[in-house]
């Protein structure tokens, strides 16, 4: 089993910045993807950010240029840097992994991001 911690969430202005952390810790020998989801009230979760082990990143198109993940594959940890935030990033932010591709993903228990305008 996997466990994933996230920290980092809060409260910010518009234009503001977060970052946000992700620790995977249990029964790890490698990890394929890491990467962070979204879901606002009334909305389906959405795919933000990933990288893969490799490095290869993804970004949803309506946070390009505004955020950053990162990862390090020594300490299983993922980040993601949220800057110039806007009112509809407000959402609760979950840290998913997936240890092999066509495997189960792994979630954390999410971490609330709330931008005030």
């Amino acid at each position: 089993q996997v466990q994933l911690v996230e920290s980092g969430g809060g409260l910010v202005q518009s234009g503001g910045s977060l970052r946000l952390s992700c620790v995977a810790s249990g029964s790890i020998f490698t990890i394929y993807k890491m990467g962070w989801f979204r879901q606002a009230p009334g909305k389906q979760r959405e795919l933000v950010a990933s990288i893969t082990s490799g490095g290869i990143t993804y970004y949803a198109d309506s946070v390009k240029d505004r955020f950053s993940i990162s990862r390090d594959n020594a300490k299983n940890t993922v980040n993601l840097q949220l800057n110039s935030l806007k009112s509809e990033d407000t959402a609760v932010y979950y840290c998913n992994v997936k240890l092999r591709p066509f495997e189960p993903d792994f979630w954390g228990q999410g971490t609330q991001v709330t931008v005030s305008s």
